[in-house]
């Protein structure tokens, strides 16, 4: 899901939060505990770079995507929507 959020392009790690948050429509509501070290590992595993900036006096971390992060997320969103078609077909009524 981060990856998707970050998919149209660069956002510091509050704006992940708040766009995952918009994008879901409140039901992903993600503490900054939970999303921050998930930034971090992914940037570890080479999805995401992070540059180092200065808003307002304060230091913000911006986080993109990379070409590798591209393809993850392109192999996720197929697996995710295959599960998400399965679980439709169980979930449905008189079927």
């Amino acid at each position: 899901m981060l990856l998707a959020v970050l998919e149209p392009g660069p956002l510091h790690g509050y704006a992940v939060i708040e766009a995952l948050r918009q994008r879901s429509g409140g039901r992903f509501d993600l503490p900054t505990g939970t999303v921050y070290p998930a930034l971090r590992a992914l940037e570890r595993a080479g999805y995401l770079t992070g540059d180092w900036s200065t808003v307002g006096g304060r230091k913000r971390r911006t986080y993109r995507l990379t070409g590798s992060g591209r393809r993850a997320l392109a192999a996720e969103r197929t697996e995710w929507l295959a599960y998400s078609r399965a679980l439709d077909a169980t979930l449905a009524e008189g079927t």
